[in-house]
């Protein structure tokens, strides 16, 4: 990995200092206080911390691009971030910090009569799945987020696109990272596929399926459990100069097996929706997702990591209701600063087969609560879409793209890119 940050940061410098390139950097980061009623405690728990604090830039030369997403949880929540119901690589009832390096590619895009080709190599997300929950109207990530996306792998992604059809195969390693700063298994690299496909069929409109054979992401040295995973999911995305329709359905499954023989079955629908009128957005969002339930450690919010066996106490259900409100941003040039706060009911059932896995033993209780409250902070540019490189990437209708921005740089030339970076000004209504 080592590597592979030198020469994306040394070609992306190189970008940078030619006149004929386009570029564009942001940050962001919350600030977030979360109230559960009750938690893997027991009893109602309060915490506060920073929440994704990001750095992101792209960079572009011609037909070569550069992108690089910096992830700094490790530094601000290695706890990690309250959220009853979440889980993944050792958390429970609360989000993990993601890695440090969590995009860091660089690629190559070009057409050939109208097809638009790219092949992107580094470290991001596998083509699987819907985006990341962090570009989403919500600041709790959905409990399905390790059956929908795959993500902080070391990787090579080709994509093409001809006409309304984007199509993408990746090959990457299949483990998870062990911790923010962990380096992945490099000897690894080419044991796990996924593939996307993308319809457009009309404006707005975005159908994609998706399929993975993931090698076992849990143990790193190769012996775990494998999966295979489907995803199908609908968005809808409507913007004008004041005003936002969104909405995303989703279905994920995922199926844990050794030597051919299923282990666990993990299924997930999700719907969510959120409208914008003059800089003031509502969202709502309901899921059931199902959990692979593991024996916690003294820290109720940690299990085995790497898992000590393959294993679990069975599956649960979550049903999980969230209502988001978020107030006008304040602006000052290319900074913001959007309040908001989410409140979400919990319910949590037995899932098939149900185990040993018992909510009201675990929390006291079946049905809970979350409200979270906070201020998503952003400066500069930050791209809309996470987890699509290149000709793979969808331009939203109306948006800037790097074929017809120039970073606000008077004098600047923009640069033609067969498949541009999706991305919106800090300045715009109805932004994050």
């Amino acid at each position: 990995m080592r590597m592979v940050i030198v020469v994306t940061v040394a070609t992306l410098g190189a970008w940078c200092d030619s006149p004929a390139q386009s570029w564009s950097a942001g940050a962001q980061a919350i600030p977030l206080v979360t109230p559960a009623d009750p938690t893997a405690t027991r009893a109602v728990l309060t915490e506060g911390y920073l929440t994704q604090p990001m750095f992101m830039a792209h960079a572009g030369w011609r037909s070569l691009h550069g992108v690089l997403t910096l992830n700094f949880e490790g530094l601000t929540q290695m706890r990690g971030e309250l959220s009853t119901g979440g889980y993944g690589e050792g958390y429970v009832d609360r989000r993990h910090p993601h890695a440090y390096v969590h995009e860091l590619l660089a690629g190559v895009e070009d057409s050939v009569r109208g097809t638009h080709l790219s092949l992107y190599a580094g470290r991001g997300f596998a083509p699987f799945g819907s985006d990341d929950p962090m570009v989403r109207p919500f600041e709790k990530y959905p409990v399905n987020h390790h059956l929908a996306q795959i993500l902080e792998r070391v990787l090579v992604v080709g994509a093409a696109r001809a006409g309304p059809v984007i199509g993408e195969l990746g090959v990457f390693n299949g483990d998870e990272p062990l911790s923010p700063g962990s380096a992945p298994k490099y000897s690894r690299f080419g044991d796990s596929w996924s593939s996307r496909v993308t319809l457009l069929p009309a404006r707005y409109v975005e159908l994609a399926g998706s399929v993975a054979r993931v090698k076992s992401p849990e143990v790193p040295d190769g012996h775990g459990l494998d999966q295979n995973k489907w995803d199908l999911y609908a968005r809808y995305d409507r913007r004008t100069a004041d005003s936002r329709l969104y909405g995303l359905a989703e279905w994920a499954h995922t199926n844990e097996h050794a030597s051919g023989a299923i282990s666990t079955s993990l299924s997930s629908w999700m719907g969510e929706a959120a409208v914008c009128k003059k800089d003031v957005m509502a969202g709502l969002r309901l899921e059931g997702t199902d959990r692979p339930e593991e024996e916690p450690l003294a820290d109720p919010f940690r299990t085995p990591r790497p898992p000590s066996d393959l294993s679990n106490l069975g599956v649960s259900r979550w049903t999980i209701l969230t209502l988001a409100v978020s107030a006008p941003r304040l602006l000052l040039k290319s900074f913001s600063a959007r309040p908001f706060v989410e409140v979400a009911r919990i319910h949590a059932g037995p899932g098939d087969p149900p185990g040993l896995f018992d909510a009201d033993l675990r929390y006291g209780t079946s049905w809970m609560w979350m409200f979270s409250a906070g201020v998503r902070l952003k400066v500069g540019t930050i791209h809309d879409r996470m987890g699509r490189y290149g000709a793979a990437v969808v331009p939203e209708p109306g948006t800037r793209t790097r074929s017809n921005e120039s970073h606000d740089m008077p004098g600047m030339p923009a640069m033609p890119s067969p498949a541009p970076m999706t991305h919106h000004s800090n300045n715009a209504a109805c932004t994050l």
